[in-house]
């Protein structure tokens, strides 16, 4: 197996006829997944993500793909091929756009659909191309077939992109549940055919390939959700994600039959239900769904509530229920379903919620102690299986954090994909397919990019490290007045602390020997503020370290008079 190295360079240019393939994202991470695919001077985008930040990363909102790599070839792009409409998929499309909004979209109907309300609220109209599985578009040099796959949202494609070097599969993120909601199966016979043609590299979901065996089906945890509604005397609170309609449609049918009335809370849950409504995509009964503001009107013996927050997101409404900052106040025997998984970070958070929700009263749900939730990633033997049929020369593990692309590696090798065609790359790693074969060649920029409110790209790893000290340690200000000649202190020192759990009366112990170091520096001719801001800085810190083992934020200010 190849393996990526901290030392790589910048990628030499593409041999003629060879395909090169970045990943900026989605490798290494649950999430920001992005591949650009480059032949003969053009490339071709697949899926722009987007990663939801974990604690360490207080105040941001969402992470992106770095763009830096192709900003500079943006008249380059042919199109985006969006797999599915999961936002770890097309968040990231927005900011891309932004920088070119006539780059096109191309994607199934209700993929294109979430992406097309998402990029309204931005003010894009994009230009977009619909396809079907079994649909072949030519997007430049890039020969494209989607193929259907079966994944935790409708409407999931693959994409087999073919250029003369080579033909090359990227599944997207799937699954193969032989009983599906939607009757809509992953095609192993257009795989099958693949495989008699050649498929030269494969970019596999790695997510599950951990777990052993095969994920059950969707509809096997039908009968634990009507279980619980049939139990439940008050109201139902289902938290899941705004895009998975396969378990909506569960808890759906499952209201229907309990005489429940439902409604959703939440503005991503109200819009993408819309949208999967309006497509078809979602069967409602006539009058099931109605409007929050109508609860107080039904007995709770007749309410279901969906909304979001099952990973614990501290805006979202399931969050806010807990923490009894929402107008939905969660009493005792309410019943609330968190119907689906833990992405790996988000433990923390969720069980947070959960034993907020508990302490109000509440009989939580949950994968834990329930099946109420089945994955949408194919597990271990579903890959073996997959891989059986299409045999590739090349395998590159997609899609995963580090155990699961290394576990997706070692099924591919016990397939026979021999150990030095199957490539572990990291995000911005580059892969160039040439005669045949697939080899890391170099490194391209692909950190974090931050979104914090209005700013994209503006909060970096430098500010993330302030807030984490000043959220963990606190602030200590010191204020002094020195004359700009001289360097002597006319004013101060002046020492307040806040949220650093020291109280502003101990800092008279500390001020002599402040200003003993600025007298000591002013007899030195040392008058330039800001070394003085730093004697300052090592000096206060030092004491408090000493007395307090604590490390806050110092923020000194010398003002020159």
């Amino acid at each position: 197996m190849s393996h990526p190295h901290p030392e790589l360079g910048a990628p030499p240019k593409l041999p003629k006829g060879g395909l090169r393939v970045t990943p900026l994202g989605g490798l290494g991470e649950i999430g920001r997944n992005m591949t650009v695919f480059e032949y003969n001077g053009r490339l071709l985008i697949v899926d722009c993500g987007v990663l939801f930040p974990e604690e360490e990363q207080p105040g941001i909102d969402l992470i992106l793909p770095d763009f830096t790599s192709i900003r500079d070839r943006l008249d380059d792009i042919e199109g985006i091929v969006l797999t599915h409409g999961h936002e770890d998929h097309i968040g990231g499309v927005p900011y891309l756009l932004r920088e070119k909004p006539d780059i096109p979209l191309i994607g199934s109907k209700l993929t294109l659909a979430l992406i097309e309300a998402k990029l309204q609220e931005h003010r894009i109209r994009p230009y977009t191309l619909e396809v079907v599985e079994g649909d072949r578009e030519h997007l430049g040099p890039f020969d494209c077939e989607f193929i259907a796959v079966n994944h935790s949202i409708p409407d999931a494609l693959a994409v087999a992109i073919r250029t003369p070097a080579g033909l090359v599969v990227a599944t997207g993120d799937f699954k193969m549940d032989q009983l599906p909601m939607d009757g809509r199966l992953t095609d192993l016979h257009a795989f099958a055919r693949l495989s008699e043609e050649g498929i030269d590299l494969l970019l596999s979901d790695s997510t599950n390939a951990e777990v052993p065996g095969f994920v059950p089906p969707e509809r096997d945890i039908s009968g634990v959700i009507r279980g619980v509604f049939a139990g439940a005397q008050k109201r139902i609170i289902v938290a899941s994600f705004a895009s998975h309609v396969h378990r909506i449609q569960q808890i759906l049918d499952a209201a229907h039959e309990y005489g429940r009335r439902v409604a959703f809370v939440g503005r991503s849950m109200v819009r993408n239900m819309g949208i999967a409504r309006d497509l078809g995509y979602l069967r409602v009964p006539p009058g099931l769904v109605v409007d929050v503001k109508t609860l107080d009107d039904l007995p709770d013996s007749e309410v279901v509530l969906v909304c979001t927050g099952s990973q614990g997101e501290p805006m979202a409404a399931l969050s806010r229920m807990a923490n009894r900052d929402h107008q939905i106040r969660i009493v005792q025997g309410d019943t609330v379903i968190l119907a689906s998984s833990l992405i790996p970070g988000n433990e923390n958070a969720v069980y947070r919620v959960i034993n907020g929700l508990t302490r109000w009263g509440a009989n939580v749900v949950h994968k834990g102690n329930a099946k109420v939730h089945v994955s949408g990633h194919a597990s271990a033997g579903e890959l073996l299986y997959f891989y059986n049929i299409c045999k590739p020369k090349n395998l590159m593990p997609v899609h995963g954090e580090w155990r699961h692309l290394r576990a997706n590696a070692e099924l591919g090798a016990l397939t026979g994909v021999p150990h030095d065609r199957i490539v572990i790359a990291e995000d911005g790693v580059v892969v160039d397919l040439v005669e045949g074969k697939a080899k890391i060649v170099g490194k391209v920029q692909a950190g974090y990019v931050y979104v914090d409110g209005l700013s994209v790209g503006d909060v970096g790893e430098p500010a993330l490290k302030d807030r984490k000290i000043l959220g963990d340690e606190g602030i200590i200000s010191v204020f002094v007045v020195v004359d700009s000649s001289t360097g002597k202190i006319t004013g101060g020192p002046h020492i307040q602390a806040r949220g650093s759990g020291i109280d502003d009366g101990v800092f008279t112990s500390v001020i002599p020997k402040v200003q003993e170091v600025l007298e000591k520096s002013a007899q030195d001719g040392v008058v330039e503020p800001h070394q003085l801001q730093q004697l300052i800085r090592r000096t206060l810190g030092k004491w408090v370290s000493d007395n307090y083992r604590r490390r806050p934020m110092i923020l000194p200010v010398v003002v020159e008079v």
